[in-house]
């Protein structure tokens, strides 16, 4: 398997305040011998696809979390999936050339890794490897627990996700249908929204941006029972003043307040009039029942009940810039980067 001569990656420099600039990152050029294996467990993988995701912006941060910061001078943290392309002469391992796999490789076109850090993966019937980035991968699994364990959506109940048309949303609100709630679903165009309600058949799609957003949420939710919550800030509150008795609201995520002070939430005290929970959550606390999981969202996919759909941009150099962009909003379903100049692996 021939590999180029040089890999493009890109190193982070500088911690945003609060936004991420020029100086954040730096795009360098190594020779591929510089990541060539020098351990026995070492494996080298080339990258096919990285995703870009909004959890990003907070690794960036020097903050108590759930995951240590990324270190300046580090090889910007990144889910990718890519194909193995070299072993340690002494490897003895279970991954072998041509595996695909996942995990934190990185924005870079080649990653080194110790073989206990990626997931070997085989696309099942139906699906391709850029489904481990999207449904079957962790934002899709995200969508996955968060709705089932946490929110414990039921049918009949009417639940409302924010932030709907992104990787994490767009999952939510299927799996939501699929188990008969009624879905609202809240996104940012009123193209997303078309999508939404055309394409993955939810209820109603309500446009944030709209100037009659407020009275059209209170028109389509009425109260609901379960709110998948993606970004944060008023949306939150807002849902927070809608509660029925024993709602569930399954915090995911707040992208309205990363790499900002929230401001806060301010109808919190409806969680005590409805005996409502409000849960935040960890996906790597289902790593067990990953498994379990993309089995059964793959026979989804498998069936059409499932659908993926993916903002392809190019070029490992340009991550930065688009991460920049997803937080403008630019995506409609999962965004992934594929490198530039580098032949694709095939199945």
């Amino acid at each position: 398997m021939a590999l180029s001569t040089h890999v493009t990656r890109v190193v982070f420099m500088e911690r945003p305040a609060p936004d991420v600039n020029d100086k954040t990152f730096k795009v360098e050029k190594v020779s591929i011998a510089e990541v060539m294996p020098r351990q026995p467990n070492q494996v080298l993988v080339k990258v096919e696809f990285v995703s870009i995701d909004p959890a990003m912006r907070g690794w960036l941060d020097d903050r108590r979390s759930y995951i240590e910061p990324v270190q300046i001078g580090a090889i910007m943290r990144a889910n990718a999936i890519g194909q193995v392309v070299k072993v340690h002469e002494r490897y003895q391992g279970k991954l072998r050339i041509g595996d695909f796999v996942s995990g934190l490789l990185g924005w870079t076109e080649y990653a080194l890794v110790d073989d206990a850090t990626v997931h070997k993966f085989q696309p099942m019937p139906g699906t391709g490897i850029m489904e481990f980035l999207g449904p079957l991968g962790m934002t899709g699994l995200t969508a996955y627990f968060g709705m089932l364990d946490v929110a414990k959506v039921k049918a009949g109940e009417t639940c409302v996700v924010s932030g709907a048309a992104g990787a994490v949303g767009n999952v939510a609100c299927q799996i939501a249908k699929l188990k008969g709630a009624k879905v609202v679903a809240i996104a940012g165009s009123d193209d997303k929204c078309r999508w939404l309600e055309q394409e993955l058949g939810v209820d109603k799609a309500i446009n944030y941006k709209s100037p009659s957003f407020i009275a059209d949420f209170k028109e389509h939710v009425g109260y609901l029972d379960v709110y998948f919550d993606n970004v944060g800030g008023d949306i939150l509150d807002l849902c927070l003043g809608r509660l029925n008795k024993g709602a569930r609201l399954a915090i995911c995520g707040a992208i309205s307040d990363y790499g900002r002070k929230p401001k806060g939430i301010q109808g919190y005290l409806n969680l005590i009039s409805q005996r409502a929970t409000m849960q935040g959550f960890l996906v790597m606390d289902y790593r067990p029942r990953f498994g379990e999981a993309v089995r059964e969202m793959s026979q989804w996919m498998k069936e059409g009940k499932l659908k993926s759909k993916f903002h392809i941009e190019e070029g490992i150099e340009r991550c930065p810039e688009y991460l920049k962009r997803l937080f403008e909003g630019v995506n409609t379903g999962k965004m992934v980067v594929r490198p530039s100049g580098l032949e694709p692996s095939r199945l």
